[in-house]
């Protein structure tokens, strides 16, 4: 069979293939569905072992250079053990830190809640109505709700809620089966490198293997330097608000500042967001200094987003700032935050292949220009 006939007949089979899923649409996607639920623990294993290998491989280095310093030689796989520990110590020890600053103050402001409410609800009254703002549908709304039909709905409320603990309870033992996964993956990477490796190359022509391995580097690489970047600026967003706040004697400046750098992992609007929070919290805890607060806010989130993070997760992934911006609105359109944490660094690597290919051309296109002109010129000559 030659060559043409078998790709016009893996084209005929393509066309079946997709003209049979698009008249059973709704069959297919069910499939489709079924399957992501019996992988998604490998899937959620895999993306953990990817972001944790980042730090795990910088802390690896630093232990063999300490070692090596020392002139003893560690195993490789004890090393990996280490860093292992090491990184997952961290990274419990943030949310430990976290939750001891947290839930302390959100429990205080929990309990301030009611007086406030009690306290000021009359002064926002007031407020409203000397903006000539009818607050008798307010007031009539409120005193028409009916408990009584709530009581009656409670038998479909309960099954809703049990229905979403339910698919809680799944996604947390998908999340812990992903853990362990990815701990196996971790631990064995080198193996599973060399595994993968000879797969690729015994079943795809060199040249294409050499192309996907290749991106699959650069990929990793531009990756590792990403979430690297969005560290550093979470650390300089979190540091700015924390020191901002205190200079301004600013309740909650360690709690707003360590949900700052976590919220800042979601760019450009993970900080609005841990804004709304810490608004929230200060308005429950002293409402005089609302209007101080989110101008503090306002003033270093916009220094951080215009003059700190495209240069410090821009440079990271080699993209200018403007399109670190341009890549972080069109993922958020796209696929929302999943979209603006990843595409930034996707789009890097598009970049990349995208500029190699085009000074290929270029430089094709010269040789040819080139070739052209001589062979012109020796034919003036003869």
């Amino acid at each position: 069979m030659s060559k043409r006939t078998k790709h016009q007949l893996l084209l005929v089979t393509f066309g079946v293939i997709l003209f049979t899923l698009l008249m059973n649409l709704n069959s297919a996607l069910a499939f489709a569905g079924q399957i992501f639920s019996l992988v998604s623990p490998i899937v959620i294993g895999l993306l953990i072992a990817f972001v944790l290998n980042v730090p795990m491989h910088g802390i690896e280095k630093l232990i063999s250079r300490l070692l090596s310093k020392a002139k003893f030689k560690g195993k490789e796989s004890i090393i990996r053990v280490l860093s292992l520990i090491i990184t997952i110590a961290c990274i419990a020890l943030v949310i430990t830190g976290a939750v001891v600053l947290a839930v302390p103050a959100l429990s205080e402001s929990a309990n301030t809640i009611k007086p406030l409410m009690t306290e000021k609800a009359p002064e926002w009254m007031e407020w409203l109505s000397s903006r000539n703002i009818d607050t008798s549908a307010l007031i009539d709304w409120l005193e028409g709700i009916d408990l009584s039909r709530i009581s009656d709905n409670a038998e479909n409320v309960l099954g809703s809620v049990l229905g979403t603990a339910s698919s809680a309870v799944s996604a947390v033992i998908s999340v812990i089966f992903g853990i362990v996964i990815a701990v196996y993956v971790l631990l064995s990477k080198s193996m599973l490198h060399s595994q993968v490796k000879k797969l690729v190359y015994a079943n795809v022509p060199d040249d294409k293997a050499d192309k996907i391995y290749y991106v699959c580097g650069l990929l990793r690489e531009t990756y590792s330097k990403f979430l690297s970047g969005q560290c550093v600026e979470a650390i300089i967003l979190g540091t700015l608000i924390f020191i901002s706040f205190s200079i301004f004697r600013l309740p909650y400046a360690g709690l707003i500042g360590l949900l700052t750098g976590i919220c800042s992992f979601i760019p450009y609007i993970g900080g609005c967001c841990s804004c709304l929070i810490g608004m929230f919290l200060i308005l429950l805890a002293d409402p005089s200094r609302i209007i101080i607060a989110v101008i503090v806010y306002v003033i270093v989130q916009f220094v951080e987003n215009q003059f700190i993070y495209p240069h410090v997760v821009g440079n990271s992934v080699g993209l200018a700032p403007i399109w670190t911006l341009i890549a972080a609105l069109i993922g958020g359109k796209l696929f929302g935050l999943t979209g603006i944490i990843f595409f930034i660094p996707l789009s890097a690597v598009v970049f990349v292949l995208i500029r190699e290919n085009t000074y290929k051309k270029l430089e094709k296109k010269r040789l040819a220009k080139e070739y052209a002109l001589t062979e012109t010129q020796q034919n003036k000559d003869q």
